[in-house]
C-alpha cells in the first residue's frame, strides 16, 4: 500500500513539474538565440519569399497600368521575438515566440499636369480584378472629380487601404514641408531577423521630383506574414 501510494505522488509530481515547465516556457521573453533560429527556419523563408513576391507584384502593377514611373524601392523586413508574459497592459506581445513583417516603399515620379489622368489610371488598374490595387472608381470616382474641380481649400493627396497608402505631393500647395520625404537611411542587415533594401541605392526622392515635377510614394505592409506562438501554433501568409 505505502509502495502504490509513493508511486502515485510520484505521478503526480512529475505532470506537476511538467505543467509548471510548460507554463514557464510560455511565459518566457523569446532568446535572441530562438529568434534567430525561427527567422532562419525554411517555413519563414518561404513566407518571406511569397510576402516580397506579392507585394513587388503591387508595386510592378502601378508602373505597369499607370503614368507613374518607378524610380526607387525600399523593402524592410525586421522579425522580433515575443515579451515575457505582462500580467498588465498587454498589447498581444507576450503571445508569440516570434512574429515578422514586411513593408515596402515605392516611390514614383510623374508631371504635376497629369495628377488626374494619373489618379484615373490608378481606379481604372483598380477596377480590374486581381491588379492588387485596392483603388476603385466606385468606391473613390468622387475624389477625383474632387481634385479635377480643384478651386481652393485643402488639397486632399492620399488614398489609403489597410496596409495599403498611396500619397503624393500636393500640386496646388508646393511647402516644402507638404512633400514626399526622403525614406530613412537603411540599418546594416542583420540575417535573419533584419533585413533592407534600397533600389538602387543611389537614387533620391529629390532627384525624382527634379526629374518628373513630382513624387508618389506606394506604402504597403504585410504586419505578420510568420508568426509563432507561444503555444507553437505556426501562422503564414
Amino acid at each position: 500500500m505505502t509502495g502504490t501510494r509513493k508511486t502515485l505522488w510520484g505521478a503526480v509530481a512529475t505532470v506537476a513539474v511538467l505543467a509548471v515547465s510548460a507554463c514557464s516556457a510560455q511565459s518566457r521573453a523569446t532568446s535572441p538565440k530562438e529568434v534567430r533560429r525561427l527567422a532562419g527556419s525554411a517555413q519563414a523563408l518561404q513566407a518571406r519569399e511569397r510576402t516580397e513576391s506579392r507585394l513587388r507584384g503591387v508595386v510592378r502593377a502601378y508602373a505597369d497600368d499607370t503614368p507613374l514611373t518607378l524610380g526607387l524601392l525600399v523593402v524592410r523586413d525586421t522579425c522580433l521575438g515575443g515579451k515575457g508574459k505582462q500580467l498588465f497592459d498587454s498589447n498581444g506581445d507576450d503571445t508569440y515566440k516570434i512574429r515578422c513583417s514586411m513593408r515596402i516603399t515605392a516611390f514614383y515620379g510623374a508631371e504635376p499636369a497629369r495628377i488626374v489622368p494619373v489618379l484615373d489610371a490608378v481606379l481604372t488598374a483598380g477596377d480590374r480584378t486581381g491588379s492588387g490595387i485596392p483603388f476603385t472608381h466606385d468606391a473613390n470616382g468622387t475624389f477625383v472629380d474632387r481634385y479635377r474641380d480643384h478651386v481652393g481649400g485643402v488639397e486632399e493627396t492620399e488614398l489609403s487601404a489597410p496596409w495599403h497608402t498611396l500619397s503624393w505631393d500636393p500640386v496646388h500647395d508646393r511647402q516644402p514641408r507638404l512633400m514626399i520625404q526622403e525614406p530613412a537611411a537603411c540599418p546594416t542587415d542583420d540575417l535573419p531577423v533584419l533585413r533592407c533594401l534600397r533600389e538602387p541605392e543611389d537614387q533620391s526622392v529629390a532627384a525624382l521630383r527634379k526629374r518628373y515635377g513630382m513624387v508618389f510614394e506606394l506604402d504597403l505592409t504585410e504586419p505578420e506574414y510568420y508568426k509563432v506562438s507561444k503555444k507553437g501554433q505556426v501562422y503564414t501568409s
